[in-house]
């Protein structure tokens, strides 16, 4: 099964890159962040005719998530289970499986209103996990979580220090998620670090290769553990209008 996930920075204006990345990747299930559609908008007909069931939580201009999958969603819940008016998680059942979809906030500015955000809805991810499941179970967590999980996954780590992305907060509040049960499978395929999934718009980020891996896919030990291999598609940021993140994915052999 090869799980993937992809920030695609409005899924209108991906659109036509997406379906043509989903006819070359074959992903069996597919995490999807920062829609910036309404659920009535998404293109749930063009996705289906892919071969893809949806389950979808879509906010107008800003956030949402989606889950595409390739069999049946048996069961569906949209956020943390509060009143948060914010489309950032979702948590879906396929093949005796849980994949949860995650749009961690971006927290803008280290002490700003933004930022305790930021880190409050990683401490209400992890006390998600703890009600609703447990490290034994087959759960993967995927999504952009807006954090460099250390400067292995930073191409200039002084340029960045201390900013949202690398506030040594921030990574604790990701690593409280990680201490939970999940593994980062694509550090177990890639210890060295030096690949990046997120390179800015501005200032030729991408053509230098001055990158962070801000994406991942994160699994309980009992499926990291059949986690065959894992990668990013780096010609997805290539091209005409692309988003500013690179789709990341893992095969398991389940």
């Amino acid at each position: 099964m090869r799980i993937a996930s992809w920030n695609v920075n409005s899924i209108r204006a991906r659109h036509d890159r997406l379906v043509a990345w989903l006819g070359k990747n074959k992903s069996d299930v597919v995490c999807l962040q920062e829609l910036k559609v309404t659920d009535e908008a998404f293109p749930g007909e063009a996705l289906e005719a892919l071969g893809y069931h949806a389950a979808v939580f879509g906010q107008k201009t800003y956030n949402g998530v989606a889950v595409l999958s390739r069999t049946k969603i048996k069961a569906t819940v949209r956020g943390l289970g509060d009143d948060d008016p914010q489309a950032r998680l979702l948590d879906v059942e396929i093949d005796k499986m849980h994949v949860l979809c995650a749009y961690v906030p971006n927290g803008q500015e280290v002490g700003s209103d933004k930022w305790a955000y930021k880190l409050a809805w990683m401490s209400r991810l992890r006390a998600y996990l703890d009600e609703h499941h447990a490290p034994d179970e087959r759960v993967v967590v995927c999504g952009d979580f807006n954090v460099a999980r250390d400067d292995l996954d930073v191409a200039r780590p002084n340029d960045w220090a201390g900013s949202v992305l690398c506030h040594e907060e921030a990574r604790g509040a990701f690593k409280a998620i990680l201490d939970w049960g999940l593994v980062d499978v694509f550090r177990e395929h890639h210890p060295g670090g030096g690949l990046y999934s997120w390179w800015d718009y501005r200032m030729l980020g991408f053509p230098k290769n001055h990158g962070l891996r801000l994406d991942y896919v994160l699994a309980t030990r009992p499926l990291a553990a059949k986690c065959t291999a894992a990668s990013i598609d780096r010609d997805e940021r290539k091209g005409e209008k692309p988003s500013d993140h690179a789709p990341v994915w893992a095969e398991f052999d389940v």
